[in-house]
């Protein structure tokens, strides 16, 4: 193992040069001069904070704050849970935070500190690789993750306001911004992201190329999604496409249509800004979801696998791709996608060595979610009898074939594109 490590490194520095053998000589310097006897004095810290552990808890945990659907929501849902005093101490007790060393979003950090104690990563995480050294997975100072991590299994976030807000200042600054998009005052606007491999190959540099490929099958092309920007804008909404580092631009000459992602305008603070302040969010589920969920915003979403529906709020709307057998061309109906386990199947290979192949909805049937989400928000969206049945057996199916997995919320409280099941009754026979 010692050998092969050194060659990498050699190898790093003769491809490098000066600057990585720089580089790696101060990370040698960190490590044998601060992080070497942090760990060291950790340990007494560690013994005290155990032998006062009956009379008051120290507890710690280390936030993803890497990828943007932890950061926002497992930290939200453990707000929650302590403020419904689910799974929380009895005793008397302190939490600590402490952060990875990549920050996905600046602006959700800073509302985060204000609301949770967010300490230095170098000194909390060697007490707490301590603590896991010395007590394993009976680590009692070790803040658990929510019960189902980012997902709502309480249906907490219907019970509870969002814990984190805008400074007046951001306020003003969110407004302003909005104003110089073209935006009049109290316009109405929907977020729209549609997944590409974009946002993660930026990482392709630095870790290996074909890493996050496996992702893909979860991507959608933004042409599909036009025609329903241009049916929101007709219903006075102002679209703002969403997104970093996107593959392709979003094309329309609708002024009201904005490809914010590709706009000067891009910032860590405006995209929680259109997230919390949008009426609704049309999403290919992803990590942006997190923002308009964190600030209890409707979520229309095409959901790929299935399994992983967010099915516990009621303001969601869920469509899924076409999932077509391969050899007979037949397209699934839902319990055939869970029986041939395409409903929580989560790598591109997986779909072919199953013999299921995945295809993007139409822009009708993107279109018709739009709208219906509307509607719905807008309390014009008329229920016909056969809706309900319709909604009624999606539930029944859904419940039965996911209650046995980890990803099972429990009741099915959202509802499918009610268009879509009209139009695809073998879905649910």
């Amino acid at each position: 193992m010692y050998p092969k490590n050194l060659s990498k490194h050699y190898f790093q520095i003769k491809d490098g040069g000066i600057k990585i053998f720089m580089k790696k000589i101060n990370t040698l310097i960190f490590i044998i001069f601060i992080k070497l006897p942090v760990y060291f004095i950790s340990i007494p810290i560690f013994i005290i904070l155990t032998l006062i552990r009956p009379w008051y808890l120290i507890r710690w945990k280390e936030l993803n704050s890497s990828r943007l659907g932890e950061f926002a929501m497992e930290s939200e849902l453990y707000c929650c849970e302590r403020d419904a005093n689910i799974n929380f101490p009895k005793q008397k007790y302190k939490d600590f935070f402490y952060l990875k060393d990549y920050i996905c979003n600046k602006t959700i950090e800073k509302m985060w500190r204000r609301k949770i104690t967010i300490l230095p990563r170098t000194f909390i995480k060697p007490i707490h690789d301590i603590g896991n050294f010395f007590l394993g997975k009976n680590n009692i100072h070790e803040i658990k993750n929510p019960i189902r991590n980012d997902r709502d299994f309480y249906n907490l976030l219907e019970k509870f306001e969002t814990h984190v807000n805008f400074t007046s200042k951001q306020e003003l600054k969110g407004k302003e911004i909005l104003k110089i998009l073209g935006l009049p005052k109290n316009s109405k606007f929907v977020c729209l992201i549609v997944r590409d491999r974009g946002y993660l190959s930026r990482y392709e540099n630095i870790q290996s190329g074909e890493r996050w490929r496996y992702h893909d099958y979860r991507d959608g092309d933004i042409e599909n999604y036009v025609m329903a920007t241009e049916e929101l804008a007709k219903r006075g909404y102002y679209v703002f496409r969403m997104g970093i580092n996107v593959l392709k631009p979003l094309k329309s000459a609708n002024p009201k249509i904005i490809d914010y992602a590709n706009s000067e305008i891009r910032s860590d603070f405006m995209d929680v800004y259109l997230g919390a302040n949008c009426s609704f969010c049309i999403s290919t589920a992803c990590g942006f979801d997190a923002i308009p969920h964190l600030f209890r915003k409707p979520i229309a979403t095409i959901t790929v696998p299935m399994g992983t529906f967010w099915t516990t709020n009621q303001n969601f709307l869920l469509l899924t791709k076409h999932h077509i057998n391969r050899l007979t061309k037949k397209e699934l109906s839902i319990s055939e996608i869970f029986s041939s386990k395409a409903a929580l199947t989560f790598y591109d290979e997986e779909f072919k060595d199953i013999n299921v192949e995945l295809q993007e909805n139409t822009p009708e049937e993107i279109r018709d979610l739009a709208i219906e989400m509307d509607e719905r928000i807008n309390k014009n969206w008329k229920e016909t009898n056969e809706d309900i049945l319709l909604q009624k057996n999606f539930k029944s199916i859904y419940e039965k074939n996911i209650k046995d997995s980890k990803w099972s919320l429990g009741k099915v409280r959202a509802n499918f594109s009610a268009k879509y099941l009209r139009d695809n009754k073998h879905l649910i026979n």
